[in-house]
């Protein structure tokens, strides 16, 4: 409105006083000091004290999250103000009535948490507007907050955990001269170890004769997931299966206090506490660039080569015959579980020679999927 009375009053006033039109002049001269008064009403600092207050910064999905925009007054009373608050991609309109001095108001908010997300809340803006709506300014009263909405997990415990627990190590291929898994009797070299003699062999043989045993290690757990599109057939739906999926694996595993690795966009998931990993999960979304099925297993063999158990989750799209492509690039001697999130399937689980495919229908059926896996 203010515009359109510039382009419509700044004419009239110019052409009226060119032509000493009095009736011209005079509404383009009411509508120029209109202008002027309203850009004069929206000049000055703002008296309010502000203050943006969450209840709580992380929440699960569907919990409520609340805040509240707090307003104080100065030493002396104030007039009604309009206040605006950008909440994600959206916009709350707050109206906060006159106070009295030093009166404190407090406007409270609930942010919808249906879906998996990071939402910024704030800025806090006041708004000043003259009357007739010519002019409106804004002024940045406070910054901004991030809320993260935390993917839906299921907790694995007991049984449901067996393919995560690896109390001992496992053996490997590899042989040094101390370790607990023994492997074979060996003649003595110059250098070896006394104390890896093995005397009742050595007196037997008359030569002698040292222990060798085979390298073990802990499960080293690597969770890699698709952020390709083209994996998902029902991107939203898809997705937040396969992000659950890969929240509630890495939760376990944090749990047991194993080396893990979570491989999802483009850069490592944080690992170095439940809180950070769920923030970064919050974050995750598909991407044009994002790896995809075929490229977790390379991804996995790169960035984690001593893997012991590699989970490669997935969305409907890929094949079994994809999933088994994908898992052949990782490290010879893993234990890999390759997950397809199949919303409303009936849980399938099919392992041969160390690689089970697994469809997986809902998150609440992860457990009996793992199980499955376990026992074949």
């Amino acid at each position: 409105m203010g515009w359109g009375a510039i382009a419509l009053g700044l004419p009239l006033l110019v052409v009226g006083l060119w032509l000493s039109w009095a009736e011209l002049t005079a509404v383009g001269a009411v509508a120029m000091a209109a202008v002027l008064v309203a850009l004069v009403t929206t000049l000055g600092r703002l008296p309010h004290g502000v203050r943006l207050d969450l209840a709580d910064r992380r929440v699960r999905v569907g919990e409520r999250a609340f805040g509240g925009v707090v307003v104080t007054a100065p030493q002396r009373r104030t007039r009604a103000i309009g206040l605006e608050l950008q909440v994600g991609h959206g916009r709350a309109e707050l109206d906060v009535p006159p106070l009295a001095p030093g009166a404190v108001h407090e406007e409270l908010f609930a942010v919808p948490t249906h879906r998996r997300a990071v939402v910024t809340v704030g800025p806090v803006r006041a708004v000043r507007a003259d009357p007739l709506g010519l002019a409106v300014r804004r002024v940045t009263a406070t910054g901004a907050q991030e809320l993260y909405v935390h993917p839906r997990i299921v907790m694995l415990t007991g049984a449901d955990a067996g393919l995560l627990r690896d109390l001992e190590g496992g053996s490997t291929r590899d042989l040094s001269d101390a370790d607990l898994a023994f492997h074979a009797l060996r003649d003595y070299v110059v250098g070896d170890d006394r104390r890896s003699i093995h005397w009742r062999t050595t007196a037997r043989r008359g030569v002698l004769t040292v222990k060798q045993y085979e390298d073990t290690r802990r499960t080293q757990t690597a969770v890699a997931m698709s952020t390709d599109p083209r994996d998902y057939a029902r991107d939203e739906e898809d997705l937040e299966l396969a992000v659950g999926v890969l929240a509630s694996l890495g939760v376990q595993v944090m749990s047991e206090e194993h080396p893990l690795a979570v491989l999802a966009g483009t850069n490592r998931v944080r690992t170095t506490g439940r809180r950070p990993f769920l923030d970064d999960c919050s974050a995750l979304a598909l991407t044009p660039d994002g790896s995809g099925t075929s490229l977790l297993g390379r991804r996995v063999a790169r960035e984690v080569p001593d893997v012991t158990l590699a989970f490669l989750v997935t969305g409907s799209e890929p094949t079994d015959a994809d999933l088994r492509a994908a898992a052949r690039h990782v490290p010879e001697g893993t234990r890999t579980l390759a997950i397809g999130c199949r919303p409303g399937a009936e849980v399938r689980v099919r392992t041969l020679r160390g690689l089970s495919l697994v469809q997986l229908g809902a998150l609440d059926d992860l457990p009996r999927a793992l199980r499955l896996a376990a026992r074949a």
